[in-house]
């Protein structure tokens, strides 16, 4: 695959997310995109690390006449979501990324396209590589395994920075700066199960619901999408309750921080009862497109004759994770009150999946208060308890409190004002930014999180458009010059 990027400026920039492109780099598979980190260092001259969490920080001096300006940290995440359309052949372990230039946007052809977080990553190595910027002390700090658990951010450890302001790079809205984000927390309920034996007179279905948008599970939990592994539980309840239906295995969504937009069920119904079923299943699956037609007008809901079942899910277990699944939160629970159209507390159901032992569904909580995540757990919890079972929580993560007296903040509306000739909106997002983590870890740090405009990332929809990746480079360069002295 050749350089599709020589003609988009900047180009430095490019030319290394063209490179960070043909590097797999999944959540937890970052070890070829570090290589690449501590080569363009070495090239370069400059100090580097890893520590014990992954991360790899690389420090370079400051410019001839710079060196008293505050210390700045470059910081984003090497990892990236990885989705793919169904149809698509694609190993995110081992395959590059397909990225297609269609007017003023890139994308990729099937899968995510990595924009998220690469462009950052890409951004950091840049000004790192170039000769020709001014800046005073710099840290690019880049984390791993942001995507599935911050866990990067989350063993960093106090101390190992030097800078005072960090410029986080993984936003994604051009023309915004922002100053505050959601913490999180996984939760996951368990339904142990033993295979009994399918009764005669059984016909064997596989069940599919694809074709939905999906997208970040925070950044676009307010725009009321599909969520497969809901649509399913309504078939798979309605089959249940109305012809017989017995469950033999479930696999719906694939990441706690993606919307789920696909599932797959396997089921078994009485021979007598399979024409009505189809019927009734058609009806809802139509019924459940009216709902979704200004969100999701591409929801597919498919069912094929497959070969019977092994062993089935006890069914008294089906049903207490149906009754949980239909219970459970989905979506936006609360809007902020201190930022209009801010959403404040969400719950993602993420994944609903079957192995032969134990079905889990899985979610990801996100609050900016203490207060709501604490309620929304409690919300979980007292549903799995009512469903015989029990609510697990781990991988918490804090938000990140707005500070509007920020003086790097203060700093980049003018140096924004000055080159475009506007201000810029100030904003905290509904996502788990690592500054939250990062921020609790170093509280003498001033941050900011900026990026270029990222649209559906999280989902093979992801695009980037150029237009707005010069613009970002452009702030950020600027920014480095005006930092003030302490």
């Amino acid at each position: 695959m050749s350089n599709i990027f020589l003609s988009l400026e900047p180009k430095i920039l490019w030319s290394h997310f063209y490179r960070l492109t043909q590097i797999p780099r999944p959540s937890g598979h970052e070890e070829a995109v570090r290589t690449y980190v501590a080569d363009v260092a070495k090239r370069c001259g400059l100090e580097w690390l890893v520590d014990e969490a992954g991360n790899i920080i690389v420090r370079k001096p400051a410019s001839a006449g710079m060196e008293r300006r505050r210390g700045v940290i470059l910081q984003a995440h090497l990892d990236m979501v990885p989705q793919k359309n169904a149809g698509t052949a694609h190993d995110f372990t081992k395959d590059p990324i397909d990225a297609v230039i269609d007017g003023e946007w890139v994308h990729a052809r099937g899968t995510t396209l990595g924009a998220d977080n690469g462009i950052g990553v890409a951004a950091a190595l840049a000004v790192l590589e170039s000769d020709d910027l001014r800046h005073g002390p710099l840290e690019a700090l880049f984390t791993v395994n942001e995507e599935a658990g911050m866990t990067g951010a989350l063993g960093l450890k106090p101390g190992v920075l030097r800078g005072d302001i960090l410029l986080n790079l993984d936003s994604e809205d051009e023309g915004e700066l922002f100053i505050g984000c959601a913490g999180g927390l996984d939760g996951t309920m368990r339904f142990d199960y033993s295979c009994e034996p399918l009764p005669p007179g059984y016909s064997g279905i596989e069940i599919r619901v694809s074709g939905l948008r999906g997208g970040h599970s925070g950044m676009d939990i307010d725009l009321g999408r599909g969520n497969a592994n809901k649509i399913m539980n309504r078939l798979l309840q309605m089959g249940r309750e109305h012809h017989g239906l017995l469950l033999a295995s479930i696999d719906g969504g694939s990441l706690r921080n993606a919307i789920p937009r696909e599932s797959v069920a396997l089921v078994a119904v009485p021979s007598a009862q399979k024409v009505a079923f189809l019927d009734e299943l058609h009806s809802l699956a139509s019924a459940i497109g009216l709902e979704l037609n200004g969100v999701d007008p591409e929801l597919r809901v498919e069912a094929a004759d497959a070969a019977l079942p092994v062993g089935m899910i006890d069914d008294t277990v089906a049903q207490r994770l149906f009754d949980a699944v239909a219970a459970c939160p989905n979506g936006v629970h609360r809007m902020s009150e201190a930022m209009a159209g801010l959403v404040e507390t969400s719950n993602n159901l993420a994944r609903v999946h079957s192995d032969g032992r134990a079905v889990s569904v899985e979610c990801l909580l996100r609050s900016a208060s203490v207060e709501g995540m604490r309620e929304l757990a409690d919300a979980v919890a007292g549903i799995a308890e009512r469903a015989g079972t029990v609510a697990a929580f781990e991988n918490g993560y804090p938000g990140w409190k707005p500070n509007p007296a920020s003086p790097i903040l203060k700093c980049m509306v003018k140096v924004y004002r000055d080159r475009f000739g506007k201000t810029p909106e100030i904003r905290a997002v509904h996502a788990g930014l690592e500054c939250g983590i990062i921020g609790a870890n170093n509280p003498q740090l001033d941050m900011i999180s900026f990026g270029p405009t990222i649209r559906h990332p999280h989902s093979p929809d992801e695009k980037v458009e150029c237009s707005s990746v010069l613009k970002f480079w452009e702030l950020l360069v600027a920014t480095l010059e005006e930092v003030p002295e302490p």
